[in-house]
C-alpha cells in the first residue's frame, strides 16, 4: 500500500515505514503529524485518485529529527566587470517517518468493532443537557412571578 501526497507545495510517495525527508514542518521530534493532502492510494491493486485529494485518507507519521541539507554555493558572476558575488545556502528539513495509511474502509473497520461503549456515553450527555433546560426554565418563571408581585 502506497500514497501519494501533497506537503510544503510537493508530492511525495510514501508508504507504511518509509522515512521521508519533507521541508521544515512546525513540529517538535517525537510528536505525530497527518497529512490530510492525499492525492493518490493504491491498496492492493485498488488506485483511488483525488479530485483533487481523495476523501477519507488520511497518512500519519512520527517526526524523527530536524536538520540543514548540504550547502548549496550561489555564485554570481559578470564577465569583464570585476563582478562576483559567493553566497552559501542550507535548506532546513524534517526527517518523518510514516507510521501509517488509514483510508475509509479502514476507519469503517475500527467503528464497527466499538459502538457500545459511545452509545453509552452519548446517552448520559443527553439526559444532563434535559436537567440543565428544566432548571433554567424554573428560574425564569420565579423571575416573572416576582415582577408581577
Amino acid at each position: 500500500m502506497y500514497a501519494i501526497i501533497e506537503s510544503c507545495g510537493k508530492q511525495y510517495k510514501v508508504a507504511q515505514g518509509d522515512v521521508v525527508f519533507f521541508e521544515k514542518l512546525d513540529a517538535e521530534e517525537g510528536k505525530k503529524v497527518t497529512f490530510d493532502n492525499v492525492v493518490l492510494v493504491s491498496d492492493e491493486g485498488k488506485v483511488q485518485i483525488g479530485n483533487p485529494y481523495v476523501k477519507g485518507v488520511k497518512v500519519e507519521g512520527k517526526v524523527i529529527s530536524h536538520g540543514k541539507g548540504k550547502k548549496i554555493i550561489v555564485f554570481k558572476m559578470k564577465a569583464k566587470k570585476n563582478y562576483r558575488r559567493k553566497q552559501g545556502h542550507r535548506q532546513p528539513y524534517t526527517k518523518v517517518e510514516i507510521t501509517s495509511i488509514k483510508t475509509a474502509t479502514k476507519k469503517e473497520e475500527a467503528v464497527k468493532k466499538e459502538p457500545a461503549t459511545k452509545k453509552t456515553e452519548t446517552t448520559t450527555k443527553k439526559e444532563t443537557t434535559a436537567t440543565k433546560t428544566t432548571t433554567a426554565k424554573k428560574t425564569t418563571t420565579k423571575k416573572a412571578e416576582k415582577v408581577e408581585a
